[in-house]
């Protein structure tokens, strides 16, 4: 046996194996530590392989792009002017050179503000900053649509005095519809909308107050009905309703739907139409409220106009599945 070198025998065997195990109990250490600092990173690491869906809209930070509406579009520079909201629009096709790509007209991209309001406040693009009072716009580049492949600029959103309470923005179009997701119901003045059946679309809508004016201006009554020359001409009906759902249940059916449910209040008049009211509300909202809040509780005015009968005595409101986006401020979830 040569001198210097030990024999291989029981002893180095023990050591052996215990080196053995402590490298295996180092590979598991560090496999636990490389997991949990995956689990750990912020959910905006992963933005772009996974972006959320509140209630099934797509989602970003304001300043991101999302495509959504067959428009590849960013929202930036939420700022707040005179009681209202500003932010500026960039949009391009995402299908420019598709002619027969699905895409929403740029006159028909609604915008909301998301967050726990106490009602919604939405506009149409186009035209929004029109109707903001008391500030100087002068600088601002309203939206426009300078090529039918691009949409810019800025959208006004309000007047709102809870600031606080304004999370960010929402997009989406009333006429864009989901396959299959339409329910209607009749709404006729003086009593509205009775109370719709949560298994119809998961949402429980309800009247709140309903009002109805002749276009000149004079209020219709429950006694009008009697009266044979009340209803000619044209007039409008203002529609208070609430939307109620579980919150749980509503995201659920919101995902597998692949969007949030919308309020469409039939027939309408393009702006401006009848009545200042009728502009201010608009005959659709969306049916998107923080996702951070235990339940769904929407409540709303829309507004019915035209040939007065079936403006006031044969209005329908309809709940419709659609596509959607949200911008939220930096930080918010």
């Amino acid at each position: 046996m040569q001198r210097g070198i030990a024999p291989c025998g029981p002893v180095d065997a023990l050591e052996f194996e215990v080196d053995a195990v402590r490298s295996r109990r180092l590979l598991r250490v560090a496999a636990v530590i490389v997991a949990a600092a995956f689990a750990a990173a912020p959910a905006g690491c992963g933005r772009d392989t996974e972006t959320a869906r509140p209630y099934g809209a797509s989602q970003a930070h304001i300043g991101e792009s999302l495509a959504v509406l067959g428009w590849n579009m960013s929202v930036a520079n939420l700022r707040f002017v005179s009681g209202n909201v500003l932010i500026d629009i960039d949009a391009a096709a995402a299908a420019p050179s598709d002619p027969s790509a699905a895409r929403a007209k740029p006159a028909d991209l609604r915008f909301g503000l998301y967050g726990a309001l106490a009602h919604p406040i939405e506009t149409s693009g186009f035209g929004s900053c029109d109707r903001v009072q008391g500030a100087d716009l002068s600088s601002v580049q309203p939206l426009s649509s300078p090529s039918p492949e691009r949409v810019s600029g800025t959208v006004c959103l309000g007047p709102i005095s809870d600031q606080a309470q304004v999370r960010g923005v929402y997009v989406y179009s009333p006429r864009d519809r989901i396959a299959g997701t339409t329910v209607a119901y009749p709404a006729a003045f003086p009593v509205g909308l009775p109370a719709t059946n949560i298994n119809d679309t998961g949402l429980v809508v309800s009247t709140t107050s309903v009002e109805a004016w002749r276009a000149n201006g004079t209020q219709l009554t429950p006694a009008a009905l009697g009266d044979p020359t009340a209803f000619s001409g044209k007039g409008y009906m203002l529609l208070g309703l609430r939307a109620d759902a579980v919150a749980a249940e509503y995201r659920d059916e919101s995902a597998r739907r692949g969007g949030p449910m919308m309020l469409l209040a039939a027939p309408t008049l393009p702006p401006p139409g009848l009545d200042p009211a009728c502009s201010a509300y608009g005959d659709s909202v969306l049916v998107l409220p923080d996702a951070s809040l235990d339940a769904v509780q929407v409540n709303a005015s829309l507004c019915t106009q035209g040939e007065i009968n079936t403006a006031v005595l044969y209005a329908t409101v309809s709940v419709i599945g659609t596509h959607a986006a949200v911008w939220t401020k930096a930080g918010e979830p």
